[in-house]
């Protein structure tokens, strides 16, 4: 028998005035964040043409030569926007390093707001590549997508707080001036005989509340299965996101929604685009256990965003971060499979 993959769930109620299609949308949000902490969403309010666009617009910029894309490398100007290359992370550490390479971009703010001056996680100015065929054409559809993700974001946000018998507006204050990370992710073709040795992406988890992944019809996405204890795929729909809890989301609901194991793994032979959006709202909200989650006692003490997502990144990319990875990864390993 073929292993459950997490579930399709219609977003279509959401934007409905029907009780019933309402109440059956939380039932399968609750159900899959509990079981997967994975669902692909149908039915939401981001045109295709849109999603179109920005995948042409990340394959015109990963066909730059490599000496043009260097240019705009993230490590310049401080801000962690631009130009990621090839094996840059290495997620299992056993590798020769992920086989992909990014760009990052978020909403683009001066070196004069008082945010990015305040030096608050996330915050700066966005890097637009100049030698692009239509340069203007790159920087409106990544402004415009990223404003698009911002809204989605906030609807998810606000069904997921319906989920755990929150006020409409609970989480208001978090998506305010958000932390919201847009990357754009190539991954080259990969030799079908080297799955046991390759990875696009290693296995990992994400940092923040909630991930929403623009994909290709590639295919490769492989997502822990809690029950079966083994790797599912996930089936590529056209049109659809695929959505997933981060680190913060398990820690505000206690555990009790899951941020779960996910990789990368490019079987098809061919190159593969996707376009992840990371939403970690606002630096200065507290995140303390949700009142509905609290059992017999909060896991974890309140912590800012800001202190949450600099902690993570410092695992990540700081002197030490094979042995503060691999600390992490064990940890939700361990409660994935418990």
């Amino acid at each position: 028998m073929r292993p459950q993959e997490p579930p399709v769930i219609d977003f279509g109620p959401y934007y409905s005035s029907d009780p019933n299609a309402r109440n059956i949308l939380v039932e399968q949000l609750r159900s899959a964040c509990e079981e997967f902490g994975f669902f692909q969403l149908i039915n939401h309010n981001i045109p295709f043409s849109l999603q179109r666009s920005i995948i042409d617009q990340s394959k015109d910029f990963f066909n730059l030569p490599i000496d043009t894309k260097e240019k705009y490398a993230k490590d310049i100007g401080g801000f962690n926007r631009g130009y990621e290359h090839l094996r840059a992370q290495n997620f299992e550490k056993w590798t020769k390093g992920d086989l992909k390479e990014g760009f990052y971009l978020g909403k683009h703010l001066s070196e004069d707001n008082s945010l990015v001056i305040a030096n608050k996680f996330g915050q700066g100015p966005n890097k637009y590549p100049v030698e692009l065929e239509d340069p203007q054409a790159f920087r409106h559809v990544m402004d415009e997508y990223h404003t698009a993700m911002i809204s989605l974001a906030e609807d998810i946000l606000r069904a997921l707080a319906w989920t755990l018998d929150l006020e409409d507006d609970f989480f208001n204050s978090f998506c305010e001036d958000p932390v919201a990370t847009l990357r754009l992710l190539h991954y080259p073709p990969q030799d079908p005989a080297t799955t046991d040795t390759e990875r696009g992406i290693g296995a990992h988890t994400d940092f923040g509340a909630v991930t929403i992944l623009l994909q290709d019809q590639t295919g490769g996405l492989q997502v822990w299965n809690n029950s079966s204890t083994e790797w599912v795929d996930v089936t590529p729909l056209p049109g659809a996101y695929i959505v997933n809890l981060g680190n913060l989301m398990m820690r505000w609901t206690n555990d009790r929604y899951l941020s779960n194991l996910h990789r990368v793994i490019n079987k098809s032979g061919k190159e593969r685009s996707s376009v992840p959006f990371f939403f970690s709202g606002n630096p200065d909200y507290v995140v303390q256990c949700l009142p509905g989650c609290l059992g017999s006692g909060a896991k974890y003490p309140p912590i800012t965003v800001h202190q949450w997502m600099t902690g993570r990144f410092a695992d990540t990319y700081g002197s030490d971060k094979e042995n503060a990875m691999g600390d992490l990864r064990g940890d939700v390993v361990a409660e994935a499979r418990s």
